[in-house]
């Protein structure tokens, strides 16, 4: 898999995708990540990017031209792939999301900083808008690298393939993930239940899904809707 990012922050990337899986994941050739500086698009004296927004207001927009560049730059001719907007005004990202993106062969995020984007760039580049939340934060570098990580770990490969099924918001039935032990066996007084050491596989597989729909009545109640 492909992604491009286009951000005025690249330094803040090399971190996360030179370590554990994401790393791993690079370094197999399973993942490939271009990481593209907007500035280096910019016609302006000192490669800003962002400009006073248009009818007053606190902070600063960015620049749609230094970003329809960049786009087309990676991107042309256009190939179709799909282009997504980090913003707390987009469509809520979710692990069906994150399923939807692990199936492209490529996809390109747009990392938001200060007020915004010219909404112009959204419109003349194509994007799509994601949000990782009811929040904002002061950019999308770091939503860029959540949705990175999370549709990482889906690609073939990359993790155990039991994992997605089992997982809280997994394939296996959208229900929050049941309680995990391992050794020591009791810690404190408290003990790991004895039906997950008694090595019956069909009684553990029936306590797991029971507790997954304990843990998920009482903290994600809606998520058992239908």
């Amino acid at each position: 898999m492909r992604i491009n990012v286009l951000t005025l922050f690249p330094e803040m990337f090399p971190p996360i995708l030179g370590g554990s899986i994401l790393g791993r994941a690079v370094e197999s050739g399973q993942l490939s990540v271009n990481v593209i500086d907007i500035r280096v698009y910019s016609t302006a004296k000192h490669r800003n990017a962002d400009d006073y927004p248009f009818g007053g207001g606190a902070g600063m927009v960015m620049n749609a031209a230094p970003i329809v560049a960049a786009l087309r730059d990676i991107t042309w001719p256009p190939r179709g792939e799909r282009r997504i907007y980090l913003s707390p005004r987009g469509r809520l990202f979710s692990q069906k999301v994150a399923f939807e993106l692990a199936a492209e062969d490529e996809f390109t995020l747009l990392c938001g900083h200060y007020e915004g984007v010219d909404e112009r760039a959204l419109i003349i580049g194509g994007f799509e808008e994601l949000s990782i939340g009811d929040y904002v934060l002061t950019g999308g570098e770091l939503a860029a690298m959540v949705v990175i990580d999370a549709v990482t770990r889906l690609l073939p490969g990359v993790i155990s393939e039991e994992s997605p099924q089992d997982e809280s918001f997994g394939a296996g039935g959208g229900l929050l993930e049941y309680p995990q032990y391992t050794r020591p066996r009791e810690i404190e007084g408290l003990e790991a239940p004895d039906v997950l050491l008694g090595g019956n596989h069909a009684r553990i597989a029936a306590w797991r899904r029971e507790q997954a729909i304990r843990v998920t009545r009482e903290r994600r109640p809606e998520l058992l809707d239908g």
